[in-house]
């Protein structure tokens, strides 16, 4: 039993050295993540209407929009890059006292932006939420109070992802998100009945706490020991501002987005604030699956070469991990656009959730999806720029988009008066002008892709997928109603699994057709994974029978 406990800490803290291998593990963690996170959105609709669920999501919104302000920018851009080049060049005493400025500066600068916050949290809710009013609003209030409590939590534990990210150790970090999600549900299904909504909020704090809890092993392992450290002027402090102030630019602009989203909505009705919601987080687990974990696990080796001054080796990184997205989030995208109905009934389909807020949803979410690929992308070529430590262009690059966002989502909604999906279709344009961009700008930085291995591989990879659609779209039309009643669950399981199974199968297909790279990548993978469980399983049976 102790011998099987240590062989479960060893692998769970072993490092990943390639961005497959990392991504791999941060894919599955993440899909156990954003599985909770769907199983937490279903939980919502079935103890609360639409209406009642909009008030945490509404609540959610200003807390994190100062965490994603103040922390994860620093974080995610500046921390890792500088850290890693720490280590690399001046060890780990180096690193760690630079860690434990960013950690203590990171709590101070939060906490008193919380404190304001919690203060003034009525005016500021009203910003984001116009369309909220009496005690909808009031409540919205109370519980934004509750979720800033559990964003100042979980600055430790996004800053203990940070640490072990830098030292290729994606498996710990990766279920952070899993155990934050279990915190929720547990104030939705034990608190709410007690509290109401409010256990909700007690939820998120719960699930920060464990957060940073589940980590703190792994990086004290790795060498980190917390001390009240106010070096604030250290070089790498100074840094990590300068990249930081620059990156926040583009991160408002970012969120922005999201809060012009949520305001158009609340001014539909209260209720479209949720199925907004709902749309954005179903669209948002391929991203996060696929786009966020190999950009995630490629940041550390672009840093790597880039410290090392090894710009072919920067751009082949680049160019092959671009199409490895596009070969995952391409046939997503499809899906997502395709099954868009089944997906949200199978998903949302709770007694509260109406036929009426399943297609308005289902709607959005399909023209949300169109602009998967490009904030898949977009991660990526974000984060090569961050490698190089050019912030500037991604915070350019992000105020253009942004623009053409809100522009068309205030034409849409406020002067056209069109529905929720427009929101979606608006997102959808701007996300695919950001990959443009940020492709254009990269290429001329880095000395310039080989055109042929950019574009011709992606090329083949739409046309498999466009074929693909053709392959889900027919039996979901041939079949529903005629030979399954979907009215029940385990027929739409069904049909569902049918036309996955045909649409996978003619992507595979075609990609094979084609000669596509990145299909030999993954099953060589695949094949690696197996050969190494099948040598561990007969290493165990050898030992075993030399115990015997």
């Amino acid at each position: 039993m102790e011998k099987s406990a240590k062989s479960l800490f060893l692998l769970l803290g072993s490092k990943q050295n390639s961005i497959l291998s990392g991504a791999t593990i941060l894919m599955i963690t993440v899909f156990a993540s954003r599985f909770l996170g769907l199983i937490r959105d279903r939980l919502m609709v079935h103890n609360f209407d639409s209406s009642q669920a909009a008030l945490f999501f509404a609540a959610f919104k200003l807390p994190d929009l100062l965490f994603q302000l103040l922390i994860f920018g620093a974080l995610s851009v500046a921390f890792i890059p500088i850290f890693t080049e720490l280590l690399h060049r001046q060890g780990d005493k180096e690193a760690f006292d630079f860690a434990n400025n960013i950690l203590n500066l990171s709590l101070v600068l939060f906490g008193l932006v919380a404190i304001l916050a919690f203060i003034f949290i009525s005016p500021l809710n009203s910003l984001i939420i116009p369309g909220f009013t009496g005690q909808d609003k009031i409540m919205t209030d109370q519980l934004s109070r509750l979720i800033l409590i559990g964003q100042f939590l979980l600055v430790v534990g996004s800053f203990f992802v940070g640490i072990s990210q830098s030292y290729q150790r994606f498996i710990i970090p990766s279920l952070a998100p899993v155990f934050y999600n279990v915190g929720i549900i547990f104030g939705i299904v034990v608190l709410s009945p007690w509290l109401g909504i409010m256990g909700t909020g007690l939820g998120v704090i719960l699930g920060a706490f464990l957060h940073a809890l589940i980590q703190f092993p792994q990086v004290s392992a790795l060498g980190f020991k917390y001390k009240l450290s106010l070096n604030w002027l250290n070089q790498g402090v100074r840094d990590v501002v300068k990249l930081m102030s620059l990156r926040n630019l583009g991160l408002v602009a970012e969120q922005l987005n999201d809060v012009v989203s949520i305001a158009l909505a609340s001014l539909i009705s209260v209720s479209s604030v949720t199925l907004f919601t709902f749309a954005s987080h179903l669209q948002a687990v391929p991203i996060g699956l696929f786009g966020a974990t190999i950009a995630q696990a490629a940041l550390p080796i672009l840093s790597r070469e880039k410290a090392t001054n090894e710009p072919q080796l920067f751009r082949g990184t680049i160019l092959t991990t671009f199409h490895q997205i596009l070969f995952l989030t391409l046939p997503a995208m499809v899906f997502l656009v395709v099954l868009r109905i089944p997906i949200v009934r199978l998903v949302f389909g709770a007694s509260q959730f109406s036929w009426l807020d399943t297609v308005l949803t289902g709607r959005t979410l399909a023209f949300l999806s169109l602009g998967l690929v490009g904030q898949s992308a977009t991660l990526l070529l974000v984060r090569g720029f961050y490698a190089l430590k050019d912030t500037k262009t991604p915070v350019i690059v992000s105020f253009i988009t942004v623009l053409v966002n809100v522009i068309l989502s205030l034409l849409f909604i406020v002067v056209f008066h069109l529905d929720l999906w427009t929101l979606g279709l608006s997102y959808a344009i701007s996300s695919n002008l950001s990959i443009i961009l940020l492709l254009f700008f990269l290429n001329r930085q880095i000395g310039g892709f080989n055109r042929q291995n950019l574009l011709y591989p992606a090329g083949k990879m739409i046309l498999a997928s466009v074929l693909s659609a053709f392959a889900l779209y027919l039996p979901i039309k041939a079949l529903d109603q005629l030979v399954f009643d979907t009215t029940k669950t385990v027929n739409l399981l069904l049909l569902t699994g049918i036309a996955s199974f045909l649409g996978v199968t003619i992507y595979l297909l075609f990609i094979w057709l084609f000669k596509i790279e990145e299909l030999s990548s993954f099953s060589g993978y695949l094949k690696r994974i197996y050969r190494l469980q099948f040598s561990l399983k007969t290493k165990e049976m050898v030992e075993d029978t030399r115990a015997l």
